[in-house]
């Protein structure tokens, strides 16, 4: 066989090398869901558990098939309203939390003032903002939702970028400042790449404090299109297969969201050894 013609063949055998790298990393965890899936659905249907509201997956998919585009409670609509309170406050949290995280990084008095305010914040328990959020921006605003978010996710953005700003090599500074760099080209060339994976980090922990927060926020009023209401509502009514149904939609929306921004990050930083540690 010639060189050319061996060359299709091992590039061939090397990504089905790959792919079945890839079966055996993802088997185990596909095996443990179905299997708990199964299980769920062979109990709830075998064994009498009265008093225990816990419908059968089966009974799940049903309420969410059947109420996701109308009926009394649409969960296909109040998921995107949330969804849509959620990445509001995703934004906003952000986008704060690296200003503060930059002058904190930059003057150690912004640093002495701002870093209790974002502590204090952070271990204020969300049902006592939600209410004071809803007087403020107003019940039926979705702004009120977003800065419930914003509070949640402002924290973890603070402190994960902070450190990726200050905790730079000492020898790449002074690399740096050999070359008379400026303040600026240090902090454009070395600080903020430092930063990145931290960033992403507080990104993908504050991707699911965002659901958390927006569907903790629904609960204290306003629109009954929402996933926090219809969770509520449907309760109420002793409805547990559409309040499972929506409890799922929001499970899943977190895990989207989860993956997505960890598919920027493998596409914004795909040099630092985080992308490459574990890959099957």
């Amino acid at each position: 066989m010639s060189a050319a013609a061996a060359r299709p063949a091992a590039s061939g055998s090397i990504a089905m090398s790959r792919w079945l790298r890839r079966i055996r990393w993802y088997l185990p965890a596909v095996l443990v869901f179905v299997g708990t899936i199964a299980l769920w659905e062979l109990v709830v249907q075998n064994i009498d558990l009265r008093g225990l509201p816990l419908p059968a997956p089966s009974e799940i998919a049903g309420a969410l098939s059947d109420s996701w585009g109308a009926g009394r409670w649409p969960i296909g609509k109040a998921a995107a309203a949330t969804l849509f309170e959620a990445l509001g406050g995703l934004a906003i949290g952000t986008f704060a939390g690296v200003v503060v995280a930059g002058l904190t990084a930059r003057f150690v008095t912004a640093r002495e003032l701002l870093l209790p305010l974002a502590i204090g914040a952070s271990a204020v328990p969300i049902i006592a903002f939600a209410p004071l959020m809803n007087n403020w921006f107003g019940v039926l605003n979705p702004l009120s939702k977003m800065m419930i978010v914003a509070v949640l996710v402002f924290f973890p953005v603070v402190v994960n970028v902070t450190r990726g700003l200050t905790s730079v090599e000492p020898a790449a500074l002074e690399l740096m400042r050999s070359y008379a760099a400026s303040d600026w080209s240090i902090l454009w060339q070395v600080r903020v790449p430092n930063a990145l994976p931290y960033f992403f980090t507080a990104l993908k922990v504050g991707s699911t404090l965002a659901l958390i927060g927006a569907i903790v926020g629904e609960y204290f009023g306003g629109s009954s299109d929402v996933l926090g209401r219809v969770i509520v509502q449907s309760a109420s009514a002793l409805r547990f297969d559409v309040t499972w149904a929506a409890i799922v939609v929001g499970a899943v929306s977190g895990i989207v969201s989860y993956l997505a921004i960890a598919a920027v990050e493998r596409i914004v930083i795909p040099w630092h050894a985080s992308q490459r540690a574990g890959e099957p």
